[in-house]
């Protein structure tokens, strides 16, 4: 377990609370214990290494370094820009009961990416499982230290100034952008060929039946400020977001989609941080094991995650032991905190 980032003062970043929205729950979930077999083998060459999907000719390369891209999911940062073309996107809660995510890219470019804001704790651990270029907006000086001596190549804002740019139609702090090839370019040769985080089978990949139940939209309370509503569509076997009940979409009109859904509940700390309008700052903590949902093809099934330093990748597997494969995708991993409330309708 990494130690805790911890301090006192508070930082700058400003925050936008969305108004409370709480809903009644039917379970809740909690620790369990560490999963054994590894879920993260390597796809066949010819596939993008954190999609699983088939590389394009022309497109970028399979070596090529992921680039980890702080975004804010303030509704004052609605509609979000590049979220379409991530290859992962992580959504964790940070302060105020908001979220933001982490987008991952690597085998798709996206020629506008943001809004930008600044990192937490919680991205420590996946700065470290990711590897490869990290871009974010600032954020409290211990973090910042902390994701560098992961040995990301750092491509942030105060590095790498000349690769960002502000929207003047867009209020501060909801308006840093970039691009995929400004921060691969700010990056330079730097940065290593990026490993697998997840096991990949084929398009027609299912839960498997014995743990399986179908389900048309999955609910989790993330908390009182952020419930997120994932629905499928089957025509484009994917699922399809809702946040507070407000259809959301990529700056580009795509709705915010995944095929793959992964929910992992984790224990949230105080750091002892604070924003400006007094919201402790949590981090989660990612090293351990413990309760997870998984859903993709219309279908979800309970199981478990683990992970067993800051830098391994998490190890997934269904309630009956066996390893998770995922269909070839985008996959979308949300944080929620142990004891959110998990709704499946069907």
């Amino acid at each position: 377990m990494r130690p805790r980032i911890l301090g006192a003062i508070g930082f700058v970043a400003g925050v936008t609370l969305l108004a409370s929205c709480g809903t009644a729950s039917t379970s809740t979930t909690g620790s369990t214990t560490t999963a054994s077999s590894s879920t993260t083998s390597a796809p066949p060459a010819q596939t993008y290494p954190l999609t699983g999907m088939p590389i394009v000719p022309g497109g970028p390369s399979s070596t090529r370094p992921a680039l980890m891209v702080k975004i804010d999911n303030s509704s004052a940062a609605w509609p979000q820009s590049g979220i379409d073309k991530a290859d992962i996107v992580y959504e964790e809660m940070v302060e105020g009961g908001l979220t933001r995510y982490m987008a991952v890219f690597q085998s798709q470019d996206a020629t506008t990416v943001g809004p930008i804001r600044s990192i937490r704790g919680t991205d420590v651990a996946l700065a470290a499982q990711t590897t490869g270029l990290i871009a974010y907006s600032g954020g409290i000086p211990n973090f910042i230290s902390a994701v560098r001596a992961t040995g990301v190549v750092d491509v942030g804002a105060n590095a790498a100034g000349n690769a960002y740019y502000r929207d003047p139609n867009r209020p501060e702090p909801h308006n840093l952008y970039s691009s995929t090839t400004a921060l691969y370019s700010a990056a330079g040769t730097n940065g290593v060929a990026p490993h697998p985080l997840f096991s990949f089978g084929s398009a027609s990949t299912s839960v498997p039946s014995n743990v399986s139940s179908k389900a048309a939209s999955i609910t989790v309370n993330i908390s009182g400020a952020t419930v997120d509503t994932w629905t499928y569509n089957p025509s484009a076997q994917d699922w399809t977001k809702q946040i507070n009940g407000i259809s959301v979409t990529d700056a580009s009109g795509a709705p915010i989609s995944a095929t793959n859904l992964i929910f992992e509940f984790v224990p949230y700390a105080n750091t002892g941080y604070v924003d400006p309008a007094g919201n402790p700052v949590p981090e989660a903590d990612m090293v351990g094991s413990g309760s997870a949902y998984f859903a993709f093809g219309g279908s979800y099934a309970p199981g478990t995650w683990s992970k067993s330093s800051t830098s391994a990748a998490p190890l997934y597997q269904y309630g009956n032991g066996s390893p998770l494969k995922l269909r070839p995708g985008r996959t979308w991993v949300t944080f929620a905190p142990i004891g959110a409330a998990f709704k499946v309708s069907s």
